[in-house]
């Protein structure tokens, strides 16, 4: 199978994720799978899918200093990215990629660890979906569903700029930012700290073309966007702009129109399961779960299958078992995969709102 290899060299940090968007709208169920490699000119902030950007990201920080705050169509973490990633985009038609999340990571995440091993670090993969070395972490990756096309995104991590990236998350106090720094320092690692100088652009995606070859039984292929393809990541650009995409999971919560009695209370929690951390806000009415929203830094697919779940889970009664019951069902029934996510933990994060303050 031809494997279709697009380098867009440095792009603005907008085109950086808007290209998987648009080459993913525009894979067709027949087309060729694709590899983009791009590095973005300037500096920007990346938050995941379902993520609450008032609650995850130092808004005033990123104005203040040009960061702009882009929302992916990828689960997991707000991120601080800058020239020193390449990313690693592979876009396949549905059809010809792992039928299963959980497959995706192992496979599309071994190059990338041949890779780095090649260069003398020793990288290894990390169930759910991070690369470490040592203990420590030198990337993570991403999967989604975007049109006909399942994506899996990744990159190498020449360098990073711990002490910004402490800088633009959200954090209850600086003494907490400066233990975060230091957590950073710590637990992260990259091509410049394993190897002093790291290898030059060039001889890492020849590289890892190779692994790919071998990995994913394919033929790398030297390849340029067509004009459908360039139409589609213009589009995406558009889209990925726009302040509706970038801050709906806020505007989610406002308009569930709140209004509280007898009987009735808003509460939020918070709970960290293997598959990322999940956020929820609940609106509980006499023990009955009456309006619900999920976000935080899982992997959900589809994308919209966690709001989806929400919904189902309506008028299910404030009780573990019964969310548990209610979540597993409405996982099944919407074909919904949440890598390191079970039903359990759902149930045990909307019950830490329900029994939180009323």
């Amino acid at each position: 199978m031809r494997l279709r290899v697009i380098d867009f060299g440095l792009v603005s940090a907008m085109r950086s994720q808007a290209v998987y968007h648009g080459l993913a709208e525009a894979m067709t169920a027949d087309g060729d799978p694709v590899l983009s490699l791009v590095s973005p000119e300037t500096p920007y902030v990346c938050v995941g899918m379902h993520q609450e950007i008032a609650k995850e990201v130092d808004e005033e920080f990123c104005r203040s200093n040009g960061f702009p705050i882009i929302r992916r169509h990828v689960g997991g973490g707000a991120v601080y990215l800058d020239h020193n990633q390449l990313f690693t985009h592979f876009i396949y038609p549905r059809g010809k990629a792992p039928e299963y999340a959980v497959n995706l990571y192992p496979l599309f995440i071994e190059p990338v660890v041949r890779t780095y091993k090649e260069f003398g670090i020793d990288a290894a993969y990390r169930p759910v979906n991070d690369i470490q070395v040592k203990g420590r972490k030198i990337g993570g990756t991403g999967a989604a569903s975007i049109g006909e096309a399942t994506v899996m995104v990744g990159s190498f991590m020449f360098d990073f700029d711990t002490e910004t990236m402490a800088h633009c998350l959200k954090v209850p106090s600086e003494k907490f930012r400066d233990k975060l720094f230091q957590t950073l320092n710590d637990y992260m690692t990259t091509m410049v700290k394993e190897l002093g100088t790291p290898p030059s652009r060039e001889d890492l995606k020849a590289r890892f073309l190779k692994h790919c070859a071998d990995v994913l039984k394919v033929e790398p292929v030297e390849d340029q966007p067509t004009e459908a393809e360039l139409a589609a990541i213009a589009e995406a650009e558009k889209m990925l702009a726009d302040p509706e995409w970038t801050y709906w999971q806020g505007r989610k919560l406002v308009e569930m129109g709140v209004k509280i009695s007898e009987g009735t209370h808003l509460t939020e929690s918070a709970h960290k399961s293997p598959g990322g951390l999940i956020r929820v806000h609940l609106l509980g009415r006499d023990g009955k779960l009456e309006d619900l929203m999920l976000s935080g830094d899982f992997t959900c697919l589809p994308p919209d299958g966690i709001d989806r779940l929400a919904e189902e889970l309506k008028g299910t009664p404030l009780d573990r078992e019964k969310l548990r019951e209610a979540a597993e069902a409405g996982m099944k029934k919407l074909g919904i995969e949440t890598p390191g996510v079970t039903a359990d933990d759902i149930a045990v994060a909307v019950m830490a709102a329900a029994e939180g303050p009323a």
